[in-house]
């Protein structure tokens, strides 16, 4: 199975071969712009080059370690109230398979088989669970994900251990071997 790092290197060259723009002048043309929130960046490179959400994300990513130095990949702690929920969670997800790497990044921490599918972020009052499940209609707990992280399907707010139930189980299987 590829590392992380050479799938990272794998999108920057379909990026560059799609662009025809090196990733080097990507960056300088970043830099050139003069924004450095994610976001706004994002949005230039998308209408200037006509780029995917997904490519304008990661050269993005690559323009802010190049030119601030890199960020750190930090799990954020969850609060102790939600402490035993994050962890039965973590374990739920886990327990899927032999195969579930653990990639923390900043504020949450990714799970993925040969691609992302799930993750974990603590909030104030729940733990987000982020869950990739293409096809998958959002209904009650299981929200639309668009407006809260692009990178994953749904969204399912976990408030206690308790909620940790079938339906869960079932999300994060279907998560998982559509990622595998």
């Amino acid at each position: 199975m590829p590392r992380p790092e050479e799938g990272i290197q794998s999108q920057l060259r379909n990026i560059e071969s799609s662009y025809g723009r090196s990733i080097d002048q990507l960056v300088a043309d970043v830099a050139g712009s003069g924004l450095t929130k994610h976001s706004e960046v994002v949005a230039m490179l998308k209408q200037r080059y006509g780029m995917s959400h997904g490519s304008a994300h990661r050269v993005s990513l690559v323009a802010r370690d190049r030119l601030t130095g890199p960020q750190s990949d930090v799990s954020v702690a969850p609060p102790a109230f939600l402490r035993a929920t994050y962890e039965e969670l973590m374990q739920t997800i886990t327990a899927l398979g032999d195969d579930v790497e653990q990639a923390p990044k900043k504020g949450y921490l990714s799970f993925r088989r040969r691609k992302q599918f799930a993750m974990l972020q603590p909030g104030a009052k729940w733990v987000n669970l982020g869950l990739i499940l293409p096809g998958a209609e959002p209904g009650g707990r299981l929200e639309a994900a668009l407006k809260w992280n692009a990178l994953f399907t749904h969204r399912v707010r976990v408030a206690s251990a308790a909620e940790i139930d079938d339906k869960i189980r079932v999300w994060l299987r279907d998560a998982y071997l559509a990622a595998g």
